[in-house]
């Protein structure tokens, strides 16, 4: 039975050692149709997952993450990417989109008005934020916009790093999404940032403008495959109302 929520939360836990019993490929892939679906920053989708099943791959892809346990016994790895370098051809694939469902006759004003704001926020905002070269126009529109700033609030983050920041974020909660889904499911996940990138991007063939956000271990967790009790700081002292 699919645990719910909350059930899937308590439960996951990063698997540092798996059995060596087989988990459903299949099952796993509809585990990344819902990371597909997490929240991205202005619907740009700037990720690939790559779901690794291949044996060879794997044990490349264990050594690349230095043979820890957690890469070294899963059954499968998800390699989570970020494609910041895509974002023009996914800023496009959101103004066809946007076309396609106002393309009808009768709109109302509001629904024109909606539609040439968000076709505008793909083909000025996004280029105005996204396009640098060398790093040199994100500092230039950095300092610009923080000038702004001084008389009214601005969006800040303009720099290259910034929006890798952006990016890494975004992908983050669609591994959430990812492990969450799974922990639903009774596998088990561990995401790992101790790799070596380059690396691992050579297995995996990918461009030279993809990152690596993190490498997921799937599988069933061994009886000794979780190291020790959840530790949390207390819930007090992060929470806080305002």
């Amino acid at each position: 039975m699919e645990k719910t929520v909350s059930e899937a939360i308590a439960h996951r836990r990063s698997t540092r050692v798996y059995t060596d019993d087989p988990i459903d490929s299949e099952k796993v892939k509809q585990c990344l149709v819902n990371a597909s679906l997490a929240p991205t920053s202005s619907n740009l989708q700037l990720w690939e997952f790559y779901h690794v099943t291949n044996k060879d791959k794997l044990k490349r892809l264990a050594e690349a993450c230095f043979n820890q346990s957690a890469a070294k016994t899963a059954q499968q790895l998800v390699v989570v990417v970020t494609r910041k370098d895509l974002w023009r051809k996914r800023a496009k694939a959101n103004v066809e989109f946007l076309n396609k469902v106002y393309n009808k006759e009768g709109l109302s004003e509001r629904d024109l008005k909606r539609k040439k704001m968000a076709i505008n926020y793909y083909k000025k905002l996004i280029p105005t934020i996204y396009t640098d070269f060398l790093g040199i126009l994100g500092y230039i529109k950095y300092f610009i916009f923080q000038i702004i700033g001084l008389f009214k609030p601005i969006y800040r983050q303009t720099r290259l790093s910034d929006m890798r920041i952006v990016a890494h974020k975004s992908a983050g909660l669609a591994a959430q999404n990812f492990m969450t889904s799974m922990a639903a499911i009774g596998y088990d996940t561990c995401p790992m940032e101790g790799s070596d990138t380059l690396r691992v991007k050579q297995i995996l063939k990918l461009p030279r403008g993809a990152e690596i956000n993190m490498v997921v271990g799937c599988g069933i967790r061994a009886n000794k495959g979780i190291y020790g009790p959840r530790f949390r700081i207390p819930f007090e002292e992060v929470y806080f109302e305002a």
